[in-house]
């Protein structure tokens, strides 16, 4: 599963550590792929990281992914109950990114 753009720190990656880009693009897509999990699935669950680790832009841009693979409100709102419920109101803080205009 190609991503529709870079990331920043992709985009590093492919300057200073192309080999290392290659090396963890090839385990992503690996990881990624439907499977017993769908994509779309997969992708809210990083969401969710990426609430719990405080990444706001992270989880606005992955939210948006998801939307883009047919997510609904409800499931984004439903995946950002869980990074709450573990990771309290710091992760739903940074959770409600996925609700940036």
């Amino acid at each position: 599963m190609t991503q529709p753009q870079a990331a920043p720190w992709q985009v590093a990656l492919e300057k200073s550590a192309p080999a290392l880009l290659k090396d963890t693009t090839v385990v992503r897509e690996a990881i990624m792929k439907d499977g017993a999990l769908s994509t779309k699935n997969k992708t809210l669950m990083t969401m969710l990281c990426d609430a719990l680790l405080a990444h706001s832009s992270g989880v606005a841009t992955i939210a948006n992914r998801a939307r883009g693979m047919g997510a609904t409100e409800e499931e984004i709102a439903e995946t950002l109950g869980v990074a709450f419920l573990m990771g309290g109101l710091p992760a739903l803080v940074t959770g409600a990114s996925a609700f940036q205009d």
